[in-house]
């Protein structure tokens, strides 16, 4: 999930706004045929939220990914917003950098004003859309069920409790109940094309089938209640194996550590600019303490926050010695920045846990820090299950990331942007693994996803196009309700843009990025293979 990015046109807004808006058709498919004997082909999205509806309250997004009473209801917009979206301050902010604004608020059929590519907190993966990505050839989702207390617990409007497991199971019991849905209307149990995944070897058998993989994360930023409260960690080891073994029960694969603010585990990857302060806000209002950085002296760094230099850099190492006997200030020396909290005790042993049930370990949104340490136990457990997911990692450990056999994903952006940063990473793959490449949507992320290509106007997207993972399967322009999206004008819009998204991506970087592409979801299934078997007997 990424932070929610104000406009530059931003003018000042009370603190809670400002902390609540930071933290946060094709032909029928067939099986994939395998790229080389024995494998699968096929996209893999590592890093998305289908069911964020029910997180922060679970009155925050508009919308659901399904109903069972069909799209008309399931894709509504908030009653709050009221008649024009002129009482949708937290959509408008996040949206256009102000409080104040309209939108059209109907939904289905017209969509005149949503779902949009920077429409924060409207669904953007109804299932008819995520169907469309898996006919043209996605075969790994990695469902990311999210929370976050602090913002739950800021946010007025609820209807859900802001426990963050307890939001974690919820969203766990709707994607089986939306595997459900699409058995009931595929012919009965089994026969559907959504497929919720525990194991690598059940997921290759699922894509071989030609169906989608569907792999559940978690993303929350206290993972079993490890918080801290005055720098005192309020869980325990107990807590972590209890919760470790529940989350193996209840299907869940691969998990974050800390997300957004620093915790009983680790510390985080700072926000930068107008959204760190806010969130910074937001770390002292769940922790009691802003964040502490240092100056970097190697390589690896964190993002910079402000306010920085000056004062600052005068005030150096007593701020530095205040941070580590617990009192912090917003103020901070010169970039660049680290942060000073790395991988606790209870972080460590919840990364050995990790290894030992053969679980996927995501180093996104880790402090430089913690990455480091993280990174080198795994390097001597020999555990290749380690992902980046989504961009909110350091370069420099994408070299690691790769040698231990582990993958790395970008995050959602134009095509121009999505290639240059695959050809800076594919320069450090280790040739010892099998390379594939994916991308992590975080659609329903609170973020943007891809926008129209600055010069598509001069350069579109031809419709009709043939899907980049299977040529036989062709697509014209996305149409649902009254509304026809066109990737060109309306950039990823929702979810169903995505086949439209890949075609211009395999434009721009050429065939070679389409190969390594459609090897995501084999990549991704070795390195789960061998995540497996280094768990404990």
């Amino acid at each position: 999930m990424h932070v929610l990015r104000p406009s530059r046109r931003s003018a000042a807004v009370p603190l809670v706004l400002a902390l609540l808006a930071a933290c946060l058709a094709a032909a029928p498919a067939r099986a994939s045929a395998p790229g080389r004997p024995g494998e699968v082909r096929g996209y893999a999205d590592l890093h998305s939220h289908p069911m964020a509806y029910e997180a922060f309250g679970g009155r925050l997004m508009c919308g659901k990914p399904f109903d069972p009473d069909g799209i008309e209801e399931a894709l509504r917009d908030c009653p709050d917003h009221g008649l024009n979206g002129s009482f949708a301050w937290f959509e408008n902010f996040t949206r256009h950098g102000t409080p104040f604004g309209t939108h059209d608020p109907t939904g289905w059929p017209t969509f005149a004003d949503w779902p949009a590519w920077d429409s924060r907190t409207h669904q953007q993966m109804h299932h008819t859309w995520l169907e469309r990505s898996w006919r043209a050839g996605q075969r790994i989702l990695v469902n990311q069920l999210v929370a976050n207390r602090q913002l739950c617990e800021v946010y007025p409007l609820k209807r859900n409790a802001c426990d963050e497991m307890d939001t974690v199971r919820l969203q766990a019991r709707r994607t089986r109940e939306l595997e459900a849905l699409i058995d009931e209307r595929s012919g009965g149990p089994g026969e559907g094309w959504f497929r919720i995944v525990t194991s690598a070897a059940e997921a290759r058998r699922v894509i071989e089938a030609g169906k989608l993989a569907v792999v559940l994360g978690v993303e929350a930023s206290e993972p079993f209640g490890c918080r801290t409260i005055g720098g005192e960690p309020q869980c325990t080891r107990a807590d972590i194996d209890r919760g470790l073994d529940e989350m193996r029960d209840l299907g869940v694969s691969s998990m974050f550590l800390c997300h957004k603010f620093d915790n009983a585990l680790c510390g985080v990857r700072f926000d930068s600019g107008t959204t760190g302060v806010v969130v910074n806000a937001g770390n002292f209002l769940g922790t009691g303490r802003f964040w502490r950085a240092e100056t970097c002296t190697g390589a690896a760094h964190d993002n910079t926050i402000a306010p920085a230099g000056g004062l600052g850099d005068v005030l150096r190492e007593p701020l530095r010695h205040l941070g580590m006997a617990g009192i912090t200030f917003p103020l901070y020396p010169s970039p660049p920045h680290c942060n000073v909290a790395g991988l606790t005790d209870l972080g460590e042993h919840m990364v050995r846990g990790m290894v030992d049930r053969g679980m996927i370990v995501e180093i996104d949104h880790m402090s430089v820090k913690a990455a480091d340490e993280t990174l080198g136990i795994l390097e001597e457990t020999g555990h290749s299950g380690v992902v980046s997911s989504h961009s909110w990692t350091d370069a420099n450990y994408v070299r690691r990331v790769y040698r231990l056999g582990g993958m790395i994903a970008a995050y959602g952006s134009p095509a121009d942007r999505f290639v240059a940063e695959w050809e800076r990473n594919k320069r450090h793959h280790d040739p010892r693994f099998a390379f594939g490449y994916g991308y992590g949507l975080d659609a329903n992320g609170m973020g943007p996803l891809p926008a129209p290509r600055a010069d598509a106007a001069a350069n579109p997207l031809e419709y009709p196009f043939a899907s980049p993972a299977d040529p036989s399967v062709r697509l014209d322009r996305l149409r649902t309700g009254r509304r026809t999206w066109d990737l060109n004008t309306d950039g990823v819009a929702n979810y169903g843009l995505v086949p439209d998204w890949l075609a211009d991506v395999g434009r721009a970087g050429g065939p070679q990025i389409t190969a390594d592409l459609t090897r995501g979801a084999e990549t991704y299934l070795q390195m789960w293979n061998r995540a497996e078997g280094s768990a404990r007997p």
